[in-house]
């Protein structure tokens, strides 16, 4: 049974029901608020084309200790799977269009690395400051956990704050507090304009 998590709690991964769990998959989802994408207020000045759609990249950042310190622990499109084999991005989809998850994160858990202690999981908005987008156009987003074993979702964490002029968002993070792992429902909007700036957050 799935659980509906707030912002700011955290759920135990290895909770009653789901012993042995061992491999999860991160799904991240959203949509554009439709009327509100593309080109803003200079766009209708000049004439702007067709607006364009908003491109929203997921990633994990691996931290030691809490700190990023490689850039190869960065799991992106340019990175799809990390040199530890314990966390792989399952492709990137451009336009959000769909139902269910947007974009996906494997995470085997017993596979990473003892000095890992966190996955930060956070979402960009490609080119977000050229295309003049942010997260105010985004809408219905979400973050969940689920047992990869039996595609069962563990729990679910809907965004619903306003995110206007926002251009990354850290969703989430697992982390491993005394062998056991953890999500944290995080929610945290920033004025990041790329994955390098999150990254840095963390050094």
């Amino acid at each position: 049974m799935s659980v509906s998590l707030q912002k700011g709690q955290k759920i135990s991964l290895s909770k009653e029901g789901s012993e042995g769990l061992n491999k999860v998959i991160v799904g991240l989802g959203w949509d554009e608020v439709q009327g509100k994408s593309g080109g803003g207020l200079l766009g209708s000045l000049f004439g702007g084309s067709k607006a364009q759609n908003i491109d929203c990249d997921a990633s994990a950042i691996m931290l030691k200790d809490g700190k990023f310190v490689d850039s190869k622990d960065a799991v992106y499109f340019g990175n799809l799977k990390h040199r530890s084999g314990s966390v792989q991005h399952m492709g990137d989809n451009l336009t959000g269009a769909g139902e269910g998850d947007d974009e996906q994160i494997v995470v085997e858990l017993n596979r990473v690395p003892a000095e890992y202690n966190k996955i930060m999981v956070v979402v960009n908005i490609y080119q977000a400051m050229k295309r003049q987008q942010h997260f105010g156009m985004i809408q219905n987003a979400f973050i969940r956990i689920v047992d990869a074993r039996n595609d069962q979702e563990l729990c679910k964490f809907n965004l619903s704050e306003n995110y206007d002029n926002m251009t990354a968002m850290i969703f989430g993070e697992l982390y491993r507090h005394n062998d056991e792992w953890k999500f944290n429902a995080m929610g945290q909007a920033t004025t990041d304009p790329g994955l390098g700036e999150l990254c840095s957050r963390f050094a």
